[in-house]
């Protein structure tokens, strides 16, 4: 992995600051395919999704950290290390046993989240020392491997304020979490086979191994750990077993004595006959381990934890909503990349453990460049938050004996079950997080798309199932998705100007957007009229721009390719198209202000939307402009349009609002929804989700937006997207729509891309930059996050001159130019290769 440059701390935004009532707030921990164990806002281990498949609201009985501090001379102050549990306290039995809410906690604790950092302080008027826990996954882009490891780091540090010396344990308690099928009617976890947990102590750590008797390949084998590298450790390997909970009352009072744990017996003597036959009952194990240190008056020690787990194998299906479970391998298993990687938990933790300073390093660099940059904090809110998706369990990350694996997803995360199997084209679309930070993952799904799922006749099955080698997913082609993975083609190889990845797609490329003229235009005339299936799931009928702004991007997209790779008739016929589709499309369907769609009879098919101003009308615009082609209708329409879509349909509040639909926004809520008819029409039954608010389309609409010149009113939609995600009324780091951690909320990255103005092209190493005023300081000063095929950095610049610092990876520059908005424009004065921690400064370019 390549060099970082090093920073101790992070720099805190604290704009994202949430309370202990940020009851809906969980940070997810875990890496790109590997699934997550969130922390929520009062620093509670919450929603354990580790076992191949989304588990929102699971929790794991007596798993928490706990610290005992006794000032010299003083009584101990011993207390979970948690705030206070907040209203509601319902259950039929209480608060369960497991969740040891009896204990005594902290009075207060506030979350400082930055993904994929996260703090939490806390506060309390007993404790005698002061508390933080720190905790992240390692995440570098354009490096898969460091990013997709099934582990967390965890840091308590406790500072001694005090005059006198204080002894110290912080110790972290946990239950085995491997081979968990169901729960009783106690809330107890059911296992099938038997969870076991021991002492471990090997590759410079010491901690408890979590296991199970399940063979190697069955579903739910796996592993899990709790470990640390410090030499300071007290434990206690098991906690005694039985019906009641006397595990918990033994460690309990064994840390409150002294802060030293003693090894107990597996049952205690004088059992009760609800015990029953320990050896043939699975029984839930927990053990302990704590680190122990003397703090001196003054004096700051880290409590480093690693958390990590190890479940390899998952179905060899999707066994999703859309009944392809019943493919030839769905009661077989295949293998999580990472577990090509590692045996199990315990080598994850040992390799987090040793390549730390290099991976939190460059994952440190990330975080500052991205927090540090002088983009509006709500954009970089955004982006922060929603790459989330990327590694949540909405993400799959396949062997497929390649050494990145095979990136597969759903559209999002139903509580218990993945939504919308199939990387779906038509949602993945709008996505653009993964193409600038993680590019092969793109590169990958590229090759599934249009090697195995086009037909010879161009058709693309807008679900993928050769992911897992069963049947096909047969359905509708989707217009949106099938001509909009064609401009993601392109997209692919502007960014890692790799030809031969595009000469490997290019029949199926060719054959897919040439299925576009024989399918959905009836009458031959450059503008799609036929049968559309689309993102709402539905059909639309008739011209539209939803459709035909797609079959524009994609033909503009479509020429560079064809070009590139001498295909001159190809891209001879594109090219005409192109014209006259712009031609035509723009005087069918602009309706003085903005584009509708043309149907003889709105209510002859359910589920149209006529002259309504449809949000993502010109999302094949968007697309267009983030890829640098340009305008593909008439520039002034396309401002007008995508002005009128902010202003028709931005609400500022939702308490008058009538939808029948499902509910994103409301009360004093304020965004963007998907359709409006100001000017009347709309049909009986409109389209299924019209009156829905999707923060995908929002972020959508916000770059395009950008594009078109209208700064203000993109950061207002994206900051009523980031105020409705405040910890209170929804998590920060959960943008739902079908599913938890959707995907399309990836969006987020096309309005940083905008506002930065960045163009890369990796054909010929060139980099523009061109940001907006809103990027910068007010004095004109600034600095802008850039990704590029070989690296990443900052682009540093004012009204005298700019530079370009690359904090991670190599990358060949032959072209770079920046131009600050106020006129002024700096240039490369020659090609040069720029490694990790070099910058480059740039000259005045000359004029013209």
């Amino acid at each position: 992995m390549a060099a970082a440059d090093p920073t101790t701390a992070p720099a805190w935004n604290t704009a994202r600051s949430l309370g202990a009532d940020a009851g809906v707030a969980a940070f997810p921990l875990g890496g790109i395919g590997t699934g997550n164990v969130s922390l929520g806002a009062r620093g509670q281990f919450r929603d354990w999704e580790i076992a191949n498949h989304p588990d929102k609201g699971t929790w794991l009985p007596y798993t928490f950290f706990a610290i005992r501090a006794q000032p010299a001379g003083g009584d101990a102050v011993t207390r979970v290390l948690e705030s206070q549990i907040r209203p509601p306290y319902e259950g039929d039995s209480g608060l369960h046993i497991g969740k040891v809410g009896g204990l005594p906690r902290l009075r207060d604790s506030r979350m400082r989240g930055e993904y994929p950092l996260l703090a939490v302080d806390f506060d309390d008027d007993d404790l005698p020392v002061e508390v933080e826990l720190e905790a992240f996954t390692p995440l570098v882009p354009l490096d898969v491997h460091a990013s997709s490891l099934p582990a967390a780091v965890l840091r308590y540090v406790v500072r001694n304020p005090g005059p006198s010396a204080v002894a110290v344990t912080v110790a972290g308690s946990m239950s085995a979490p491997i081979g968990i099928v169901d729960h009783t009617v106690f809330e107890s976890p059911v296992f099938e086979g038997h969870p076991s947990v021991r002492r471990r102590t090997e590759g410079g750590l010491t901690g408890l191994s979590f296991g199970t008797d399940l063979p190697e390949g069955h579903v739910l084998h796996g592993s899990a750990c709790l470990a640390t590298a410090d030499a300071s450790t007290t434990s206690t390997e098991q906690w005694p077993v039985g019906f009641w909970a006397d595990g918990i009352q033994v460690f309990w009072d064994d840390l409150v004595q002294d802060g030293r744990l003693e090894d107990q017996p597996e049952t205690l003597p004088g059992g009760s006959a609800l015990d029953g036959n320990l050896e043939e009952l699975p029984r839930l194990r927990t053990g302990s381990i704590g680190i122990v240190a003397d703090l001196g008056p003054g004096e700051t020690r880290t409590f480093e934890f690693y958390l990590a787990w190890h479940t390899p194998n998952r179905p060899h299906a999707w066994q999703g909503m859309a009944g392809l479970s019943d493919a030839p391998h769905a009661g077989e298993t295949m293998l999580n990349h990472y577990a090509t990687r590692f045996a199990d938990a315990w080598a994850v933790a040992a390799y987090l453990h040793d390549e730390l300073p290099a991976l939190e390093g460059a994952t440190r660099a990330f975080h500052d460049a991205l927090f540090g940059s002088t983009l509006p904090p709500e954009v970089v809110d955004a982006v922060s938050a929603t790459l989330v998706a990327l590694r949540s369990t909405t993400c799959l990350l396949l062997d497929d004996g390649t050494s990145e694996g095979q990136f597969a997803a759903w559209e999002g995360s139903f509580a218990h079950a993945g939504s919308c199997e199939g990387t779906c084209t038509h949602v993945w679309n709008y996505a653009q997080t993964v193409a600038h930070l993680f590019p092969s993952l793109e590169r990958s799904a590229r090759r599934n798309e249009f090697l195995h799922e086009t037909l010879p006749d161009g058709r693309m099955r807008f679900r993928s199932n050769s992911v897992f080698g069963n049947e096909p997913h047969e359905f509708h082609a989707a217009v949106d998705g099938q001509l909009g993975t064609v401009v993601r083609l392109y997209r692919e190889w502007l960014f890692s100007g790799d030809d031969d990845f595009l000469a490997e797609l290019w029949p199926g490329a060719r054959r897919a957007l040439d299925y576009a003229f024989t399918t959905w235009d009836a009458d031959g005339d450059m503008v799609l009229d036929s049968q559309q299936h689309n993102t709402y799931d539905i059909e639309f009928y008739g011209a539209n721009s939803l459709g035909n702004s797609m079959f524009l991007a994609a033909l503009r997209a479509g020429v560079v390719m064809a070009e590139h790779l001498d295909d001159t008739d190809t891209a001879k016929r594109w090219s005409e198209a192109a014209d006259l589709g712009a031609e035509r499309t723009d005087a069918l369907l602009w309706n003085g202000e903005f584009y509708v769609q043309r149907t003889d009879d709105v209510d002859a098919h359910r589920y149209q939307y006529g002259l309504g101003c449809l949000s993502d009308q010109l999302l094949g615009q968007t697309f267009a402009h983030l890829t640098g082609l340009g305008h593909v209708l008439p520039a002034d329409h396309v401002r007008s349009a995508v002005r009128a879509i902010h202003r028709h349909n931005f609400r500022h509040d939702f308490s008058r609002y009538h939808s029948v639909q499902r509910t994103y926004a409301l009360n004093d809520d304020q965004g963007l929804v998907l359709c409006t008819w100001p000017d009347g029409g709309r049909p009986r039954i409109p389209f299924v989700y019209s009156d829905e608010v999707w923060s995908g389309i929002e972020y959508q609409v916000a770059t395009h937006l950008v594009y078109e010149g209208f700064v203000d009113e993109a950061l207002e939609v994206v900051r009523a997207v980031r105020n409705r995600h405040d910890g209170l009324r929804r998590n920060p780091w959960n943008e739902a729509e079908c599913g938890n951690h959707y995907a399309r909320s990836m969006a987020s990255y096309g309005v940083l891309v905008a506002l930065s103005g960045t163009g890369w092209d990796g054909r010929s190493g060139s980099l523009r930059v061109a940001p907006r005023a809103a990027a910068l300081h007010a004095d004109g000063s600034g600095r802008l996050f850039v990704s590029l095929a070989g690296g990443w950095g900052r682009v540093e610049l004012d009204r005298h001159g700019a530079r370009l610092h690359l904090l991670w990876g190599e990358v060949d520059l032959d072209e770079l130019e920046v131009t600050h908005p106020d006129g002024p424009r700096f240039a490369l004065a020659g090609a040069t290769r720029v490694r990790a921690g070099q910058s480059v400064e740039l000259d005045v370019a000359p004029a013209g």
